[in-house]
C-alpha cells in the first residue's frame, strides 16, 4: 500500500485501503490524512492528529471550520424541509438568500441570481448566459486558468494537461495569454501590455461571434496568480469596446479571501456575471451566478436544474454571509495577509528555493523553483514541503506547477498565522539547506 508523506496512524490506514477498494481515485489527494473532525482553524484525523489548516477545504470554510451559526442554520431549516424542489415550485429561503446576497455586489446593476450547486455548476450558468443572451457562439478564456470539470467549464479550463486529456473535443474557446509575469519574465507593465495586445488581436480575429470572455481575478489553481492592476482594467475597456460581457470567476477568490467581498473589486473594475460557490454556503455545496436582469432574459426552461436553491445551502448561506460581515472577515483578511507577507518575504531572503511570494488578502502563493536565476519549476521540493509541514502539523495544499498555496479559514489571527508560518519555515529547512 502506498502512502503520501509519513506512514499515518493505525486507523488511518484501514480507511484509505477501504477508500482504495471503492472509491474512484481521480481525485487529488495530496496527504495520507483521513478527517475525523473540525473546528475553526484546526482539523483533527482519525488517529487524534491535530493540524493547523492553511487550506480551508480548499478556500471552502473562510468562517472557520464547523462554525457554530451554520449548525444552527441548519438545524433551524431541518425543522421545516431540506428539498422543496425550487425549478418547479416558489420558496421564500432561496429569495431570501438571493436578496441578501445581492446586497454585497459592488455593482447595483448585479441584481439577479441564478442557484446551482457548485462553482463548475455556477461556471456553466454564466456560460450558457452569455451564449444565449448574445445569439454568439465563441466565449475567450485565459492559459493557465481553471473553472471547473464539467464539460463547458472544462473546455474554459487550461491549467494542468492531466485535467482535460482524453476529455474533447471542447466548446469553441479561445484561450489567451495571462498576466504571469514571474513566469513570463517581464515587468508587470511589460507583460500587462504584451497580454492585451494578444487578447485585442484574439478579440479583432473572433469579430462579431464573441460572446464572452471569462477571467479569474486571481488565478486559483493555476498558481495564485495576481495580474497587474492594469491588465485587468484593460480587459474591461476591451469588453466594452467590442461589446464583449466581462464573466468574473470568483469561485476562489470571492467572498472576501482577497478582503474585498468580490476579488476583482480589488482592480476597480465591475464585471457584467459574477460566479460563486466555495465558501459561500459556508461549507453546503451551493453555486449561484449572478448578472443583471436584463442580461438574464432568457426564457423558461432554457436553464435550470434539480437541487439549485436547496433550502439548507440557502439558510446556511444567508448565516455564512452575515457572519463574513459582522465579523469584518475582509478586514481581518487584510490585515492578517499583509502580515503573512511580510514575514513570507523575509523568508524568501534565506532560501534559493522560494522565487516568489505573492498574494492579496488571504489568497497567497509561494511559488517554489530550482534557484532564483533560472526560475525553472520545482515540484520536487514543493511535495517535501508540503509532506514535512503535514508531520508537523500545518495543512497546505499545492497550486499550479510548483506553488505552495496559503487559503486558511479568514478568522485566522495572527498568532496561528506566526505558528504556521514558523512550521513552514522548519518544512523548507528540512527540504533543503540556508541559500
Amino acid at each position: 500500500m502506498k502512502f503520501i508523506c509519513r506512514k499515518p496512524g493505525e486507523k488511518s490506514i484501514e480507511i484509505i485501503k477501504r477508500d482504495q477498494k471503492v472509491i474512484s481515485q481521480s481525485l487529488t489527494r495530496e496527504y495520507s490524512f483521513v478527517f475525523k473532525m473540525a473546528k475553526g482553524c484546526h482539523v483533527w484525523d482519525v488517529d487524534n492528529r491535530k493540524y493547523l489548516d492553511f487550506g480551508a477545504g480548499v478556500a471552502v470554510v473562510n468562517i472557520g471550520h464547523n462554525n457554530p451559526v451554520i449548525k444552527k442554520a441548519m438545524l433551524k431549516q431541518i425543522k421545516y424541509g431540506v428539498h422543496c424542489g425550487f425549478s418547479d415550485f416558489y420558496a421564500e429561503v432561496p429569495v431570501r438568500f438571493s436578496e441578501y446576497l445581492v446586497s454585497f455586489m459592488p455593482n447595483k446593476e448585479l441584481n439577479n441570481v441564478f442557484l446551482s450547486n457548485s462553482g463548475t455548476e455556477a461556471i456553466e450558468a454564466g456560460l450558457k448566459l452569455a451564449k444565449w443572451h448574445t445569439s454568439k457562439k465563441y466565449v475567450i478564456a485565459f492559459e493557465n486558468s481553471f473553472h471547473g470539470r464539467t464539460m463547458g467549464s472544462l473546455s474554459l479550463t487550461k491549467s494542468k494537461p492531466v485535467q482535460r486529456e482524453r476529455f474533447g473535443p471542447f466548446l469553441p474557446v479561445r484561450h489567451v495569454p495571462y498576466p504571469y509575469y514571474y513566469r513570463m519574465k517581464m515587468d508587470k507593465e511589460e507583460c500587462s501590455n504584451y497580454c492585451l495586445d494578444e487578447l485585442e488581436k484574439e478579440i479583432k480575429k473572433l469579430k462579431d461571434d464573441l460572446a464572452g470572455l471569462f477571467i479569474e481575478p486571481i488565478q486559483g489553481e493555476g498558481g495564485y496568480v495576481v495580474p497587474p492592476k492594469s491588465f485587468v482594467k484593460g480587459v474591461r475597456k476591451l469588453c466594452n469596446e467590442h461589446n464583449v460581457l466581462l464573466c468574473d470567476d470568483e469561485v476562489q477568490a470571492g467572498c472576501y479571501r482577497t478582503g474585498k467581498f468580490l476579488g476583482i473589486e480589488n482592480f476597480d473594475v465591475k464585471p457584467d456575471v459574477v460566479c460563486l460557490s466555495k465558501s459561500i454556503g459556508g461549507g453546503i455545496p451551493i453555486g449561484v451566478t449572478i448578472a443583471n436582469k436584463s442580461l438574464m432574459d432568457w426564457p423558461a426552461g432554457s436553464h435550470a436544474n434539480t437541487m439549485g436553491g436547496n433550502l439548507l445551502a440557502c439558510a446556511t448561506g444567508i448565516e455564512s454571509l452575515r457572519y463574513m460581515k459582522e465579523k469584518r472577515l475582509g478586514e481581518n483578511a487584510i490585515r492578517v495577509g499583509k502580515h503573512m507577507l511580510k514575514r513570507l518575504n523575509e523568508i524568501k531572503d534565506k532560501f534559493e528555493i522560494i522565487g516568489d511570494v505573492r498574494g492579496i488578502g488571504l489568497m497567497i502563493g509561494i511559488e517554489i523553483v530550482k534557484d532564483k536565476k533560472n526560475r525553472l519549476a520545482n515540484a520536487e521540493d514543493r511535495s517535501k514541503i508540503l509532506c514535512n509541514a503535514s508531520e508537523k502539523g500545518l495543512i497546505l495544499l499545492p497550486a499550479g506547477k510548483s506553488v505552495i498555496r496559503i487559503c486558511p479559514p479568514l478568522t485566522l489571527n495572527k498568532g496561528q498565522a506566526d505558528l504556521g508560518i514558523d512550521i513552514l519555515e522548519d518544512a523548507i529547512k528540512d527540504a533543503k539547506e540556508v541559500a
